[in-house]
């Protein structure tokens, strides 16, 4: 389960880094992965018009959190 929780953080830290470059520039490295909360999600939500970037950086810092945590927890047990 931990590995999975491992997982999951390090795609959405590639994912918030991955969507942030490709909001400042385009993305050629697997961007039809990576990118789909940057293409997705953010253009469907009013309010983060304009906070795109910002947006992205929150995601690769929940991302970095998750991994934290779940490696914390590796350590614990």
């Amino acid at each position: 389960m931990r590995n999975v929780i491992q997982l999951a953080g390090a795609y959405l830290v590639a994912a918030g880094i991955s969507g942030t470059i490709d909001h400042l520039a385009v993305q050629p490295f697997w961007g039809a992965l990576l990118n789909v909360f940057n293409r997705q999600v953010i253009p469907r939500l009013g309010f983060l018009a304009g906070y795109e970037v910002y947006a992205n950086l929150l995601v690769a810092v929940v991302g970095a959190v998750v991994l934290a945590a779940a490696w914390r927890r590796d350590e614990e047990a």
